[in-house]
């Protein structure tokens, strides 16, 4: 929404217009209003997309129940401290703690005061804000307890086997079966807000592509659109095509990954070969088309860096072709599997309620029955004239979310055809002014591999990114991993792990 300036009086200049926040509403509210905006979204009128600040306001991004309007409100902090959300509402605890760690913001009637990215290794607090310097090798973190006799724990990581990001996992169990899962992530901080803020459009473009290298396309997706919508950038069709195609093509190289990964945790690595087969012949397509295994800087603000050759569209058919041969022995191999349908069916079962609760995206919420896909529930160019079908269940079990993940298989398939069959001739890039009259703010929601990334951003009146806050879909499902574990024994871990795929280093910013 538009906000208008006040009359003059006695001769003062009014005071600046709030920035508007393109395409969604954008509210500046009271504690009394932020406070019944948060009731609304644990009463389950509306879900939690995100809480963020800039040091000196918090930010809350909801949407509405099975609609596609999303408000973003904001709330000024003159006294350093905002009404907690995580009160009534736990999903938001750790992106509450994760505010108060980098700027000092202090949610009140918070149930959990305890720092989250902060480990005590920055040499400094809050850099986002007063950047108090102190001296300590690391803080001393208390983990809850849980009760009972006989107990123990298990701790892992966060160095972990292999190549894999760190995070450390604190396991109670009672002989093999677990009791309490607690996880303390925060080890990749890479500060993003910070590297981003007073960089030049295009440069944080490229921070935005790194966040998590497996999502780099749907990051660049939503960062580009976020931009655009901030400064009314019209995107030609033959773009927007692109950009589809790369998001799929990115999306069907992971779900293969993930499928092959999972089975191999279950000690069937003939799916682990097979699957990866697949995803490496995906990968060296997108560096044919586009030039870069992970096509990562190829979607930019205003379009696309790279067009497609018209050979190389006859090469990804044949591969669609050749996809379309694999997929049903795929399916038959782990549909017909028993000793893996006994290692994955009715193991770490997410309930329908705790997917709703925490407004978990991507396969992980499709797989226990909640039906949003950033692609057709907001909608955004060119989906909304693609055809497909979104892969559901309510089983919740690891095999549930590998079926959801075959069926977005046949979904990028089918997407990817359609694409092919209707790609525009023309421009791929619009051509912008980067300098908006006023300060200005943009948003958009994209949907990755893994579910729906939020990007939001403020663009100065130089022209150079104010602040910007990412949110990765992992905010919303690393909690609900250690929900799953419960009651399930220490050596499934893996595969239920493996089965969310959480990014660190995306949650980790």
């Amino acid at each position: 929404m538009m906000f208008m300036r006040r009359e003059k009086r006695g001769g003062e200049a009014p005071p600046a217009a709030p920035p508007s926040c393109h395409p969604w509403s954008r509210l500046d509210v009271g504690a009394k209003d932020w406070s019944a905006a948060v009731e609304e979204i644990a009463r389950g009128d509306a879900d939690l997309l995100s809480l963020w600040s800039d040091g000196a306001s918090v930010y809350l991004a909801t949407i509405a129940k099975d609609a596609s309007d999303v408000v973003i409100r904001a709330l000024a902090c003159p006294d350093r401290r905002f009404p907690s959300v995580g009160l009534l509402h736990m999903p938001a605890l750790r992106l509450e703690r994760t505010i108060a760690d980098l700027y000092g913001l202090e949610p009140i009637g918070s149930p959990d005061a305890r720092r989250w990215l902060d480990h005590g290794r920055w040499g400094l607090r809050h850099p986002g804000g007063a950047r108090e310097a102190i001296d300590t090798p690391s803080d001393a973190y208390s983990f809850l307890k849980a009760e009972g006799e006989p107990l123990h724990q298990i701790p892992v990581g966060p160095v972990h086997a292999g190549i894999i990001e760190p995070g450390h996992f604190r396991f109670t169990a009672n002989g093999e079966v677990v009791v309490r899962l607690e996880e303390r992530l925060g080890f990749v901080h890479k500060g993003v807000g910070q590297l981003m803020a007073g960089a030049a459009v295009a440069q944080a473009a490229k921070v935005a592509a790194r966040v998590s290298g497996d999502s780099t396309v749907a990051y660049s997706f939503a960062f580009a659109r976020a931009v655009e919508a901030a400064l009314g950038v019209a995107v030609p069709a033959r773009a927007q095509y692109l950009r589809a195609l790369m998001a799929e093509l990115e999306r069907l190289a992971n779900h293969f990954g993930d499928i092959g990964a999972i089975c191999n945790d279950a000690a069937f690595a003939l799916m682990l070969a097979q699957c990866g087969l697949v995803r490496e012949r995906l990968l060296r397509a997108a560096a044919a088309c586009f030039g870069h295994r992970l096509m990562m800087d190829r979607i930019v603000p205003g379009g696309v860096s790279v067009d497609l050759e018209a050979d190389k569209i006859a090469e990804l058919r044949g591969l669609l072709d050749w996809i379309n041969l694999m997929l049903p022995r795929l399916l038959k191999l782990y549909g017909d599997t028993t000793s893996l349908q006994d290692r994955t069916v009715g193991t770490g079962a997410l309930s329908e309620d705790l997917a709703r609760q925490y407004a978990c995206g991507g396969f992980v919420g499709r797989a226990s029955g909640r039906r949003f896909d950033a692609r057709r529930s907001v909608g955004y160019a060119p989906y909304e004239t693609l055809s497909f079908e979104l892969g559901v269940s309510k089983e919740g079990d690891v095999d549930a979310r590998i079926w959801v993940r075959f069926d977005e298989i046949k979904a990028s398939l089918g997407i990817i055809e359609q694409v092919l069959d209707r790609l525009p001739h023309g421009g791929i890039h619009a051509t912008f002014e980067e300098t908006p009259p006023r300060e200005i703010e943009g948003a958009a929601l994209v949907e990755s591999f893994r579910g729906d990334i939020l990007v939001w951003l403020r663009i100065g009146a130089n022209g150079r990114i104010a602040h910007a806050h990412l949110r990765d879909p992992s905010w919303f499902q690393w909690p609900l991993l250690e929900a799953v574990i419960k009651g399930n024994i220490v050596a499934d871990f893996p595969l239920c792990n493996k089965s969310f795929n959480c990014s660190y280093s995306g949650h980790d910013l």
